[in-house]
């Protein structure tokens, strides 16, 4: 027993040295583990006109797209696609101007030239009618898509959707529409974990090496996202998506800082043939935060809708 007691305290403390001594390394290591666990195989793919895209891919059976929010990257859907996999082919982009995927400096980041730029990723991989899911900023792309190409877009899911800066309503955005100070972009590390703590009810211990790696993708980025950040705001989908007839989940985190619950009714009346769902102890990443349960109330829409609207 004292060997087995020695030989775990060794791992631990080799464990904390890696983390400690060799941050990027533990990080990247991490986050593979966890693809890994999950299912899903990093890919990447150039398309005719140049454009990088990095996805994440796994899983077999009808096509499940999720697009991450602001400032996210694809493995803001890595917990959740663990119970997702199993059913449906999910691939994860990371949308453009975020992630490992391009950066034009000087490109269009609307909603519309997003959907734009997602059909062409779909294009090359062979690929046209898709389930649609979206966080946040995700979620208003998902809207848009749905509302240019109906017809391609077999149902949507929907996470503390993105939608219109009059139906935002809340203290966070009240203080970006009062002042320059946008508390979404990290400019530094003490910022990154001021986002983590806004976007999420209880965000996870993350070792200070480890936090310190995982700031600098949105550092780097903070310039670029002021600019993508304008360009959600500017943008409502309210007019295109009224009766919109696509099968709808509509999922918020009770504790969502970021947009308002009554974002929900607004939606419910304008999508004929959507749900509501509220997921308790969560923030505005409900699927991250409590992944079993979306995955489990998403493949619940799934199968009534199936049963409602016959194959989705």
């Amino acid at each position: 027993m004292t060997f087995v007691y020695g030989s775990a305290i060794v791992v631990i403390v080799s464990l904390i040295a890696f983390v400690y001594l060799a941050p990027s390394r533990a990080a990247i290591a991490a986050l593979y583990a966890t693809r890994k666990q999950s299912g899903l195989t990093r890919k990447e793919i150039t398309l005719p006109n140049g454009l990088r895209f990095v996805y994440l891919e796994g899983g077999h059976g009808e096509l499940l797209m999720l697009l991450h929010g602001f400032g996210g990257n694809k493995d803001t859907f890595t917990r959740v696609s663990r119970f997702l996999v199993k059913r449906y082919r999910v691939i994860i982009p990371d949308i453009v101007g975020f992630g490992e995927s391009a950066h034009p400096s000087q490109a269009d980041y609307s909603p519309p030239a997003q959907v734009e730029r997602l059909r062409s990723l779909l294009k090359a991989l062979n690929l046209k009618k898709l389930h649609l899911c979206g966080n946040s900023m995700g979620g208003q792309i998902a809207l848009q898509y749905a509302a240019l190409y109906p017809t391609e877009v077999k149902s949507l899911w929907l996470l503390s959707p993105a939608v219109a800066k009059s139906l935002f309503k809340s203290d966070v955005l009240k203080e970006i529409a009062e002042s320059e100070h946008n508390p979404l972009i990290a400019r530094n590390v003490k910022e990154f974990k001021e986002v983590m703590e806004l976007g999420m009810s209880k965000p996870p211990f993350i070792p200070g090496p480890i936090l310190v790696v995982l700031a600098q993708e949105r550092i780097q980025n903070a310039a670029l996202e002021k600019r993508i950040f304008q360009k959600i705001i500017d943008h409502t989908v309210v007019d295109q998506i009224r009766d919109l007839d696509t099968p709808t989940l509509i999922v918020f985190g009770d504790q969502d800082r970021i947009i308002s619950l009554e974002t929900s009714d607004v939606l419910s009346k304008l999508l004929p043939y959507s749900k509501v769902v509220v997921v308790q102890n969560a923030g505005h990443v409900p699927m991250f935060e409590q992944p079993r349960q979306c995955a489990s109330d998403y493949v619940s829409f799934r199968e009534s809708m199936l049963e409602r609207h016959g194959n989705l």
